[in-house]
């Protein structure tokens, strides 16, 4: 009787761990749709932002205002300012990937599309791969890779047939060129940092790397002339700033971070392929952005080269973690972290 009454209590006892899993399965799912969607919108609010802002200074509010609101969440909690020189790795990290690359790409987009934006920052996995192959050595190119390369950077060629007339004109080719060099800022910066890691608590840390960068960012318009006065930005770039900084900065990073301590990654790096097809969307439906086949081909071709990529990428990466033990050198191919 005690034996079956024990064993009861334990069944019921794992019906609930179960039920718990499930739920925790499921707040995890849901996370990751929030970042698939949300992430993806940021684009659209960063378009409509710059419209009446200059792009560079646009990001930089977005930045110190978040960073603000988080470095004080966790100050006001207990938490204290790292070492000097934690914070200067960590400032260096954000200056490279917030600074330069978002805010290069949010310059942009007083120039280009939010849609092309989205997909040429889904170009980043295919340039992690190049530089980590390049700097680091520790993959190889594999037949698949060099077809998952030039896959992608082909499916770019078909989505630009679409804006060939649009080349001539210097404005929209100098947007092309900040949105290229913010994917090599965004690379580059992740492959020279990925040899890091603070110990503080990663939305900390993600805080502090707002925070410099927004300091940085508009110190950079003050001496440039890239700013205009704060009583001078409309209500519409407001909206836009408050949304940028509530559901990119705050929800959405707060779902990857919980999604990415529940799933395996590359489950959530699913994300990176559904932001542009959500950029690339909602700038048809809101702002009256081009959508024609070309467009939707290139965009397919160019998300299965980096499908390609990326697998063969962490597929290499896991047998050198296997074979190195203590040795890992983690990169996260974060494929549309630049406006989030």
């Amino acid at each position: 009787m005690r034996k079956t009454g024990y064993t009861i209590r334990e069944s019921g006892l794992m019906n609930i761990e179960m039920g718990n899993m499930k739920k925790e399965l499921s707040r995890a799912y849901l996370a990751l749709g929030i970042v698939s969607f949300f992430w993806g919108t940021t684009y659209i609010a960063a378009r409509i932002g710059v419209r009446h802002v200059p792009g560079f200074y646009f990001s930089g509010l977005r930045q110190l205002i978040a960073g603000s609101l988080l470095v004080g969440f966790f100050l006001l909690r207990g938490y204290r300012f790292p070492n000097l020189s934690t914070l200067l790795k960590i400032g260096i990290q954000g200056v490279l990937l917030l600074c330069l690359s978002n805010g290069l790409l949010t310059w942009s987009l007083q120039y280009i599309s939010s849609g092309l934006a989205a997909i040429i920052s889904g170009l980043v996995p295919l340039f992690i791969t190049l530089f980590s192959i390049l700097m680091l050595r520790r993959v190889r190119f594999t037949w698949l890779m060099i077809a998952g390369l030039l896959t992608g950077f082909a499916g770019i060629l078909t989505i630009f047939y679409e804006y060939l007339h649009e080349l001539i004109n210097p404005a929209f080719g100098f947007g092309v060129l900040l949105a290229f060099i913010s994917v090599l800022a965004w690379t580059s910066g992740t492959v020279i940092t990925s040899r890091y890691k603070a110990s503080l608590p990663i939305i900390f840390t993600a805080g502090l790397q707002m925070l410099t960068a927004g300091i940085v960012t508009l110190i950079v318009c003050l001496f440039s002339g890239q700013y205009i006065s704060l009583n001078k930005i409309p209500v519409q770039s407001w909206y836009s700033l408050s949304y940028l900084v509530v559901f990119g900065s705050f929800l959405a990073y707060s779902a990857y971070v919980y999604a990415i301590s529940k799933l395996p990654p590359t489950l959530v790096s699913v994300y990176a392929y559904i932001n542009p097809i959500v950029a690339v969307g909602l700038g048809w439906a809101l702002l009256n952005e081009k959508m024609t086949l070309n467009i939707i081909t290139g965009t397919v071709i160019t998300l299965a080269g980096v499908y390609l990529v990326n697998r063969e990428y962490k597929k290499q990466e896991k047998g050198v973690d296997s074979r190195e033990p203590g040795t890992s050198v983690t990169i996260k191919q974060q494929g549309g972290l630049l406006i989030k």
